[in-house]
């Protein structure tokens, strides 16, 4: 299984909306708000390292409102 947690910064006031369109994508296992340089973290775990990154570029990148990422790819066998 492989994992990453997704940096995200979102525009100013947007967290929520954007929250909510991360609980319909799937593979995101957990989502929170946070404080400092980012507004939002992610985790998405799948089968595969090629799947995670797909589900980054093709969903989590494109919802509204979503101004920049920055992932943190987990190495395999360190968990």
């Amino acid at each position: 299984m492989s994992s990453a947690y997704v940096l995200i910064n979102c525009d100013l006031g947007a967290e929520e909306k954007v929250i909510t369109e991360l609980k319909s994508v799937g593979r995101v296992k957990e989502m929170h708000g946070v404080f400092g340089a980012y507004d939002i973290i992610a985790k998405v775990e799948a089968p595969s390292s090629e799947m995670v990154r797909d589900i980054i570029t093709s969903r989590i990148r494109r919802i509204d409102r979503i101004r920049s990422t920055l992932t943190l790819m987990g190495i395999e066998g360190q968990e």
